[in-house]
């Protein structure tokens, strides 16, 4: 019988794209695959190819719901726990591989339990919660963003954040740089914290001069409550826009912008990079250890992006930003090729090989 991978991920698409690389990657190579999320995760595995078997378990974390809420996380995630293992104890997966999340949990503590063959990817350059846990008790450490902060004494491999095929299929794609021509913006918010860009992006957009903002058009996630004004502002400003919660085409997309302004989420960061397109981030100030912050340096250092603070954050000091880019063909052209130089497009076959190696052992 072929080999079988249990992942376990969930919680934000941060973490299902590249346990979603990672699936299609071992699934191509003859494994049975088999996802662990909870229902919140399994809202991300829509994309996850149709052999994946999906496994809802129990799962919650503290970082949401009131006091009675956070009382019963430890309860969900238990149950969570005892219903992995019976599964595990059954099916007994060649690898365990955990992308972090709260839903990774009760399959996380099954493998370590059942002493079953196990590791980690952790896509930011701080580890999560949850892999900081699990970070000395696994087999490996993958890592997507580097320098990665670790516990002392736990070593890892930099392999990059695996991407989705479908983001494959546009790396390196060629780069139409800005000018007297339609031109595309997408801005992307990511699963969380999404407001503010709704709040400011469009305002910045009105604000360029009509040499930039008469050739723009733009694409642009919002949250359903948001939309409308979204929309109405774009239209006041004479500027064609879409504007939805949520696009299923964002490679297309991305590869087809001359500028794209974005959550600086480890995902987000990959996409750019393989698909190697200059970037405004915009790092989400509540993320954990503002990991986001972290994850943004990879691009500044090369100056494929601009990385601007949720605090200094304006509409005056973005409208100028993006004019700096769109106004500038060889700067855009510079800041596209060296977001690619950032790109790692073989990670999920570095990933591959750590789990065949892991099953080997």
């Amino acid at each position: 019988m072929a080999k079988l991978l249990l992942i376990a991920a969930g919680g934000t698409g941060g973490h299902m794209f590249p346990a979603q690389a990672l699936a299609e990657a071992m699934i191509a190579k003859g494994w049975r695959v088999k996802l662990s999320t909870d229902l919140r995760g399994a809202r991300y595995s829509g994309g996850f190819p149709s052999e994946v078997d999906r496994v809802i378990l129990a799962s919650a974390t503290f970082a949401r719901g009131g006091i009675l809420a956070k009382l019963a996380v430890p309860f969900r995630i238990a149950a969570g726990v005892v219903g992995a293992l019976f599964s595990m104890m059954r099916e007994k997966p060649d690898v365990v591989v955990g992308f972090g999340g709260y839903p990774s949990i009760p399959a996380l503590v099954a493998a370590w339990a059942l002493k079953r063959p196990c590791m980690i990817h952790e896509q930011n350059g701080i580890l999560g919660r949850v892999n900081q846990i699990f970070a000395r008790r696994v087999d490996k450490v993958a890592c997507g963003t580097w320098p990665t902060q670790l516990p002392e004494g736990v070593v890892a491999e930099n392999i990059g954040n695996p991407v989705r095929a479908s983001v494959l299929e546009r790396a390196g794609a060629g780069y139409i740089a800005p000018g007297d021509y339609p031109m595309s913006l997408v801005v992307i918010g990511g699963s969380q914290g999404a407001r503010i860009l709704s709040d400011i992006v469009p305002d910045a957009v009105a604000g360029l001069p009509e040499s930039i903002r008469g050739y723009l058009r733009v694409a642009q996630q919002a949250r359903e409550e948001d939309r409308e004004r979204v929309e109405r502002r774009y239209s006041e400003a004479g500027v064609f826009a879409e504007v939805a919660p949520f696009f299923s085409d964002i490679p297309r997309r991305l590869s087809e912008a001359q500028l794209v302004i974005s959550r600086s989420g480890a995902s987000s960061i990959a996409d750019i990079s393989v698909i190697g397109r200059p970037s405004i981030l915009i790092p989400f100030a509540a993320a954990a250890g503002d990991h986001q912050t972290a994850n943004a340096q990879g691009l500044l250092s090369v100056g494929a992006a601009i990385v601007a603070p949720e605090k200094t954050l304006d509409v005056a000091s973005l409208s100028s930003q993006i004019a700096s880019i769109l106004g500038n063909g060889a700067l855009a052209t510079g800041m596209a090729r060296a977001a690619l130089s950032q790109g790692k497009p073989d990670a999920t076959d570095r990933l591959v090989s750590m789990v065949e190696s892991l099953a080997k052992e």
